[in-house]
């Protein structure tokens, strides 16, 4: 940011030496300052898929205040939540085009970006939902070339990945098994592979907007949903339902994502402030995401009667044999790129599944020796 000073002449007064023969004299005119050139503001917007209070819409607060320090002012960034620009596929209509720069994008995406699908897989991903976090923004996926050519043949870049909480069913009956999906007519969105997991489970996958939610539970159109739990609360869902069924089968991911040609026009301090805020976030969503759920959790048993429901271990493993078929069909759909691309994320959670289990095993070896320690001291006592 320059600064622009003004300099301000002085004036000055000579008298005359002797006897006051000299004439007097005045100093030549001051110049005018210059006026302060006005400063250009830029304005990003970015669409929301969610309404505020949700947690894309505290992500893009939290990106707009970061960018807005990061630039000393010289960028804005504006929200459009939910339904200010239209439904879903209007949202990733604009910012292809570039009407809006930035925007949130999750299940419906798949229409548009079908790599990004995946993201749709169930019983993918590891139960710790940090580390799940932690993955998905590892530059080893989140950056891989695949992943980036996927979005820049549809004009877009991803930024980063935002997993908003985990996928929880409601219904009006309790679901623990497969044979409970039989003929449900289950809300999924217009997400090939989604329809493909819940036929597998035996349900009735039905697409809907997620603005005519309420009413198609209401009016018996629909027998069950699958949202994050502030999703449920935030739209009211748990009020024509019954059950909240959690499985963990797959966490609400969203991806953040840009224009491509703006992304790759921004001036280099911009573009480093957009990476290093999206890096930054992080720790920040996770923390966000899972207050989030944890309130609205806590909202939906106080003002309702639904009934929760926890699969145990062996009830999810009956829903996740049913799921890995899903996974060639998503390699069809895809070919070989949004192959290789699920293949890198399958391979991350395996690492981390086998150093989480290392840790443990060296835990439980430390806790051993720590208590055969204990009973030789004991002895010789």
């Amino acid at each position: 940011m320059k600064l622009r000073n003004g300099f301000i002449g002085m004036a000055a007064l000579a008298l005359a030496a002797c006897g006051g023969d000299e004439p007097e004299t005045t100093a030549p005119e001051t110049s005018a300052a210059p006026e302060p050139a006005e400063t250009t503001v830029q304005t990003w917007r970015i669409g929301l898929e969610e309404i505020e209070g949700s947690v894309q819409y505290e992500y893009g607060a939290k990106f707009a205040e970061l960018i807005n320090e990061k630039t000393d002012g010289e960028v804005e960034v504006q929200l459009f939540p939910y339904g200010q620009l239209g439904g879903l596929t209007d949202i990733y209509d604009q910012v292809q085009a570039g009407a809006i720069e930035l925007a949130f994008g999750s299940g419906f995406l798949g229409g548009t970006v079908p790599e990004s699908q995946l993201f749709s897989l169930n019983f993918v991903l590891t139960d710790d939902e940090m580390k799940n976090t932690e993955i998905l923004n590892d530059p080893a996926f989140r950056q891989h070339p695949d992943l980036v050519a996927a979005f820049n043949e549809r004009d877009l870049h991803p930024l980063a990945i935002v997993p908003e909480g985990w996928q929880v069913w409601s219904a009006n009956k309790a679901v623990r098994t497969p044979e409970d999906f039989d003929g449900m007519a289950i809300r999924t969105m217009d997400n090939r592979l989604l329809r493909e997991t819940y036929s597998a489970y035996g349900a009735d996958p039905t697409t809907m907007e997620y603005g005519e939610l309420f009413s198609g539970m209401q009016l018996g159109q629909l027998d069950g949903n699958i949202q994050p739990v502030f999703a449920h609360q935030e739209m009211d869902f748990y009020q024509v339902q019954d059950y909240l069924i959690f499985a963990n089968q797959a966490q609400f991911i969203a991806t953040f994502m840009a224009n491509q040609d703006w992304y790759e026009g921004l001036a280099e301090e911009h573009k480093e402030a957009v990476d290093e805020t999206v890096v930054e976030l992080i720790p920040y969503i996770h923390d966000v995401q899972t207050r989030l759920n944890e309130e609205r959790l806590e909202i939906i048993t106080e003002n309702s009667d639904i009934e929760l429901v926890y699969l145990t271990p062996e009830e999810r493993e009956a829903f996740r044999e049913l799921s890995l078929p899903v996974r060639d069909t998503f390699a069809e759909m895809v070919g070989e790129r949004g192959t290789r691309l699920m293949n890198v994320l399958i391979d991350l959670v395996d690492e981390e599944d086998a150093g989480a289990a290392d840790d443990s095993a060296d835990q439980d070896g430390s806790d051993m020796a720590e208590e055969a320690e204990m009973e030789t001291e004991a002895a010789e006592m």
